[in-house]
């Protein structure tokens, strides 16, 4: 089922259903791969296998990386002072060192650290081309992309999958926001999610100009049910069409470059050669007179 309408100019959204196919074939000889964030109190090996059907559609045409986020500490409510709980989160948003998506004017406490260790994947576990992001998750992907317009970080992502993303609440993190994002963005969310509500996630896709949007009618969870699959397959198949051209480009410039280069040498080595043979030329003429 197919139900896309254009908005604005390079924004389509799909309610549930596939987005426009791509109008030419994708010859598989490689594949695009992506950095995938978790939400907040999952890990790697959690949300790789919450997004198991999701993996298996767009697997023939993206590579997928998880990484975990470090323990933050946080006191256990209603437990009495002084109890720690240490729970996976990329930065707490609130003095009792835990997080809430909808909280606003807070902190970002780890947030840095957090930052360091992806760019650390981005450079040691790569090349990646994209990445992934759920809930806490995608939110970071989107403060990412932000940082990487303005080049206040190493990471340079291709494309980008938010799922039940947000902007940011804490303060330190407004100025990501101050430019829209031009790369291709996958925004997906959910109509009955209470955690992160729709309005939430559609603010953060405002901040991407190449957007498209994927609605379900579920809750707070990465949908990945046959009515998704074609949205899936067909945004990973542009992505990839995109790497390929990009390589047979640079391929192709670096091809021309060296034919270029070994003309520019043997255009040099043609003219010492003449130099050469009329130096010798002339020293045979000199010795001639001699005689």
């Amino acid at each position: 089922m197919t139900n896309n309408e254009t908005e604005t100019a390079g924004t389509s959204r799909t309610s549930g259903a596939a987005s426009t196919t791509s109008n030419s074939k994708v010859e598989i000889t490689e594949k695009v791969r992506v950095l995938c964030l978790h939400g907040y109190r999952q890990d790697a090996d959690s949300f790789k296998n919450k997004l198991g059907s999701f993996r298996k559609f767009a697997g023939k045409y993206a590579e997928f990386v998880f990484i975990t986020a470090p323990h933050v500490a946080a006191a256990l409510e209603g437990s009495g002072e002084g109890s720690i709980d240490q729970q996976r989160s990329w930065w707490a948003n609130k003095d009792d060192g835990t997080f809430k998506g909808t909280n606003r004017g807070g902190p970002a406490y780890g947030f840095q650290e957090s930052l360091r260790i992806v760019e650390d994947a981005w450079k040691t576990l790569g090349p990646f081309q994209g990445l992934l992001g759920f809930s806490q998750g995608a939110c970071f992907v989107g403060l990412i992309c932000g940082l990487a317009k303005k080049k206040l970080t190493s990471i340079r992502p291709e494309f980008a999958v938010l799922s039940s993303g947000f902007i940011s609440g804490s303060l330190v993190h407004m100025s990501a926001y101050e430019e829209r994002i031009t790369i291709p963005a996958l925004h997906v969310y959910g109509l009955t999610d209470e955690i992160i509500p729709k309005e939430m996630s559609e603010s953060l896709a405002a901040h991407f100009k190449n957007v498209e949007i994927l609605e379900h009618n579920g809750g707070h969870y990465f949908p990945a049910t046959a009515q998704q699959k074609q949205t899936y397959v067909n945004f990973f198949q542009d992505r990839l069409q995109e790497y390929l051209e990009h390589l047979e480009l640079q391929q192709s410039s670096n091809a021309s470059f060296i034919d270029s280069a070994e003309e520019d040498e043997g255009g040099v080595t043609d003219a010492n050669d003449a130099e050469v043979a009329a130096v010798t030329a002339a020293a045979g003429s000199g010795m001639d007179d001699s005689d």
